[in-house]
């Protein structure tokens, strides 16, 4: 019974360590980015911008309660795409960007606030910092 539990134990460590070899595991590096941006915020009505108010740039549903932001173009192409993830400072939750801005705009990002007129009001427009990860190419 021993030598069967010292060969199960054996092949469990053997498992283990090579599932955390670098030659045969590859994770993308990532890069904290941080950046000043102008942030306002915006709502879901119907009165509030063309199209559907609840359907955001890349056709995700946006409903209120969800922590959703919509940023500018330039900030696309700085590694802020669909489902990431943001720090806004000044908020303590986490924010997922799932709506794109008019090209308008540059260094930007909107706030989604539901249906809460006066929680957007308050916000304003702010210069904050935001955070956010982005994954680069894999270990080689």
């Amino acid at each position: 019974m021993s030598s069967r539990l010292f060969v199960i134990a054996f092949f469990l460590c053997a498992t283990l360590s090579l599932s955390s070899c670098s030659a045969l595991q590859t994770s993308p590096q990532e890069k904290q980015q941080t950046l000043l941006v102008t942030a306002t915020a915006f709502n879901s009505l119907p009165k509030q911008g063309p199209g559907n108010p609840s359907v955001g740039a890349w056709g995700d549903k946006i409903i209120p309660g969800m922590n959703a932001v919509a940023v500018s173009a330039d900030l696309v192409s700085l590694g802020l795409t669909r489902g990431t993830t943001v720090i806004i400072d000044g908020l303590r939750n986490e924010y997922v960007v799932l709506d794109r801005m008019p090209p308008k705009w540059k260094k930007r990002i909107d706030i989604y606030m539901g249906t809460d007129v006066k929680a957007a009001r308050w916000w304003g427009k702010r210069d904050v910092n935001i955070y956010w990860t982005v994954a680069g190419e894999p270990n080689p």
